[in-house]
């Protein structure tokens, strides 16, 4: 009887192991809100790097999308910069999903302008006219010449739920408005339009626009965890149930002491 001896190549062994280490890895999936974007990606590579069995994945899209996405199962955490409404609850619960709620940080829906717009500060009911075409130039509010460009988030964005619910009351926004997918669009159309306004998370204002106060209130830290600034807002992580395992970690880190000053860092509010 003739006994074969097979040999495995070196090479062959690393491309083994390899796979073996790929397949291994622990997966999490995150997906959801513009606004909670930045956080999870800053919060998921710091915990990356010290538990590098663990691979967390982040996809955007908006509010709706993450909740869309935990109702069917296809995500681990839904990120959203809003609460999920009763209806979205119920319709999770009727395929098998029990959304639970995690507060990961304070924001403010941010009101910007163009740079060179001299406006110091509108009122909620002045915001409410010019996102309803009531007024639509500049100099009804005592600035410039200049027709009012209106620039809002696309209803997916819970930004925009929380803008619609706040500002709005259910009124539509003027039919000539840009409806963008990102805070980052936003920011971007505002910078370069003369005349521009529009609303982003606190944690994307920068130079590029200017931030005007809301009511005389301008947001900041202590505005926001005071209640006076009127566009406040908590945002959220969602799971399918009470998190456990791997998931469970991750979120106890982003509300932990270092987590909270990424958050901080990042130009949001901690939730401590």
């Amino acid at each position: 009887m003739t006994t074969k001896i097979h040999f495995v190549t070196p090479i062959l062994m690393m491309l083994v192991v390899f796979n073996l280490n790929a397949v291994t890895k622990n997966q999490i999936t995150c997906t959801g809100s513009t606004t909670v974007l930045p956080i999870a990606q800053a919060t998921a590579e710091v915990f990356m790097n010290s538990h590098p069995d663990i691979n967390i994945s982040i996809r955007g899209g908006g509010s709706g999308v993450g909740v869309a996405a935990l109702q069917n199962g296809t995500t681990d955490i839904c990120n959203s910069s809003r609460p999920l409404k009763s209806k979205e609850i119920s319709a999770a619960k009727a395929k098998g999903i029990n959304p639970v709620s995690y507060a990961i940080a304070n924001d403010a829906i941010s009101i910007i302008v163009h740079k060179d717009n001299p406006l110091k500060d509108i009122s909620i009911q002045q915001i409410k006219d010019i996102y309803t075409g009531k007024i639509k130039n500049w100099k009804v509010l005592g600035g410039p010449n200049l027709p009012i460009v209106v620039i809002s988030r696309d209803v997916s964005s819970g930004t925009y739920e929380v803008f619609n619910e706040k500002v709005l009351a259910g009124a539509k926004v003027e039919g000539s408005a840009q409806l963008l997918a990102s805070n980052n669009a936003v920011l971007s159309s505002v910078s370069n339009t003369p005349g521009a306004i529009g609303y982003v998370g606190l944690g994307y204002v920068n130079d590029s626009v200017k931030l005007i106060s809301v009511n005389g209130i301008i947001p900041s830290e202590a505005t926001v965890k005071n209640g006076s600034y009127i566009l406040s807002r908590k945002l959220y992580m969602y799971t399918n149930g009470k998190a456990k395992g791997d998931v469970a970690n991750y979120l106890g880190f982003i509300q932990s002491e270092k987590g909270q000053q990424i958050i901080q860092e990042l130009g949001f509010i901690n939730i401590k």
